[in-house]
């Protein structure tokens, strides 16, 4: 099947408001930039967003709440480099934040994919962050539950993929991408280089394409860091 898609325009217009969404990127390794700015022109509100922060500058995914789209946080470092979107919005209670730790972060996300509803961690015992969670001993230490994290749709960023959504990662921008592929219904990703369905050998096969709905080359993708340097502000 090919899951090809023409534009990132395209690629993003099943997404309403009051979505899910879970994006890719640690910092600026793995955004989809271009994704996300396509989506903003869409001016879709209410969104929920799971990613690893809560964006830099004015662009990505801090372009998305200083452009008041996003109601609720779901990361580990909501103050990174440069914060000022989030913090802007999160001391006017313009937007919540549910502060998760790192390690917790990737596993309830895998936990979403694999059907898990459910495990227990150590961390964040004893902490604010495990105020209200059940708690277990086991062989005498104790251990916080967490819940899946799932999505309505996923926007991830890959290097190489063909048409029928198998995807390679470059190096550390591959980060929660596969992990976010596998637990949101609606898979919508951004390729470097789209290829033909065999090109890929299977061997280097990061993400089945059974995982991927939609794909989307971009050439040239926007790095977010050069973004920010330059002092784009996205509207």
């Amino acid at each position: 099947m090919d899951k090809s898609i023409p534009s990132v325009e395209e690629a993003v217009a099943p997404i309403k408001d009051g979505a899910t969404l879970m994006i890719g990127g640690f910092g600026g390794a793995g955004t989809p930039i271009e994704l996300i700015h396509a989506l903003i022109d869409r001016k879709v509100t209410g969104l929920t967003v799971i990613n690893n922060n809560a964006g830099n500058g004015y662009v990505g995914i801090a372009a998305m709440i200083d452009a008041g789209m996003v109601k609720k946080m779901v990361c580990s470092f909501p103050r990174s480099s440069d914060p000022r979107a989030f913090t802007e919005k999160y001391l006017a209670h313009k937007i919540e934040l549910e502060l998760v730790p790192q390690g917790t972060l990737a596993e309830r996300i895998r936990a979403g994919g694999a059907g898990i509803a459910a495990f227990y961690t150590p961390t964040s015992y004893g902490t604010e962050l495990a105020v209200g969670k059940p708690v277990a001993e086991f062989d005498g230490r104790f251990y916080v539950q967490e819940r899946w994290l799932k999505a309505d749709f996923a926007l991830v960023k890959a290097y190489i993929g063909d048409r029928y959504g198998n995807l390679t990662y470059h190096k550390a921008a591959r980060n929660f991408g596969p992990l976010m592929c596998m637990a949101a219904e609606h898979t919508i990703v951004q390729v470097s280089k789209l290829v033909e369905a065999g090109d890929i050998d299977p061997e280097n096969i990061i993400t089945p394409g059974i995982f991927v709905d939609d794909i989307v080359e971009v050439t040239n993708p926007a790095q977010e860091e050069v973004l920010i340097h330059a002092g784009v502000v996205y509207k």
